[in-house]
């Protein structure tokens, strides 16, 4: 059997598979399932900045006190941050595998004291989850990444745990927004996030949530990605993220370079035992391959490691495709 161990974050982990940020990772006893089952290592489930909004928002509807705005806010915030310093602390306390915490947030202003609560609580690390939606057509592309850079710096200099930036998937220059992360001391990133996404049910003609799960049809973009970032930008860690649904998919992430791979929507549909047959797959799969640590195998068809790197380039589909006619 094949040595699995690997480092992401400097966080030495039993195998690469992180479980990712979700309902699954919400209850010490669900993480210690996780833990059970094989996982290297659990993101928790975020918290969110909008939700805390909107739990005061409710609130402020139920009371028509005067004053009572700020007094909410406040109180919603404070009583979901000390329910998720609780959650670290009893995570940390319950299980051996490393806990990374995760903020999701929309804005600078609460979340810089909350950073070092989280460290204070005992967290692994930080993932931070940004999502500002580009909305103001005054504002060039840049304008929006100085938002992402600024926040993830401020939140780099208020803790001294690793810290790792999830990034979407619909920036201009995906590696160059990383270099940039990288000179300001970030610790890696997780490609990539996948945010809540609009559709349209026709036959009551309203607005409902698209289906919230990934496919493993999405692996093939974050594959790029992870591969052309982790040659590109090497003294940062990769995390892939979405589209990772089989033991093949998370061995493809880490020949492209991947530090780690985390999954989530194939362990909502399988459950949590489905961790011991992907990590039972990866290992037959080194067996017979002859390949001793997981580490032999990291960035073998990375970007970089090819001979002909446009394999990885757009331009390579488009010559595939005019060969057909």
């Amino acid at each position: 059997m094949a040595d699995l161990h690997s480092v992401y974050l400097g966080l030495r982990l039993r195998n690469p598979l992180i479980i990712s940020s979700s309902g699954l990772t919400d209850q010490v006893s669900k993480i210690k399932k996780l833990e059970e089952c094989g996982a290297g290592a659990v993101v928790l489930k975020s918290l969110f900045e909008e939700q805390i909004l909107h739990e005061a928002g409710k609130m402020m509807d139920q009371t028509d006190y005067p004053g009572a705005e700020d007094y909410l806010k406040v109180y919603a915030r404070n009583h979901s941050v000390s329910e998720y310093l609780r959650l670290i602390e009893d995570a940390k306390k319950e299980t051996r595998i490393p806990v990374i915490a995760s903020i999701n947030c929309v804005s600078t202003s609460e979340w810089i004291d909350f950073a070092r609560n989280i460290e204070q609580a005992g967290a692994d690390a930080l993932e931070l989850n940004i999502f500002y939606l580009p909305l103001q057509t005054g504002k060039s592309s840049a304008d929006y990444e100085a938002i992402y850079l600024d926040l993830a710096s401020r939140v780099k200099e208020t803790i001294s745990i690793p810290l790792a930036v999830k990034l979407g998937q619909h920036f201009t220059h995906p590696a160059g927004m990383v270099e940039k992360l990288y000179h300001r001391g970030i610790k890696g990133v997780v490609l990539f996030n996948r945010f809540y996404e609009p559709d349209i049910d026709l036959e009551h003609m309203h607005f409902k949530a698209a289906d919230v799960f990934s496919t493993p049809s999405e692996l093939s973009h974050t594959l790029r990605w992870v591969g052309i970032i982790s040659s590109l930008v090497e003294k940062i860690d990769v995390a892939a993220s979405t589209g990772v649904h089989t033991s093949e998919g998370v061995l493809k992430m880490i020949l492209a370079g991947a530090k780690a791979v985390m999954m989530c929507s194939a362990i909502y549909k399988n459950g949590p035992e489905y961790i011991r047959k992907v990590i039972s797959e990866v290992n037959q799969w080194l067996d017979k391959n002859n390949i001793k640590r997981i580490e032999e195998l990291r960035g073998r068809l990375s970007y970089g490691s090819l001979e002909n790197p446009a394999a990885y380039e757009r331009a390579q589909f488009m010559k595939y495709f005019s060969a057909l006619h």
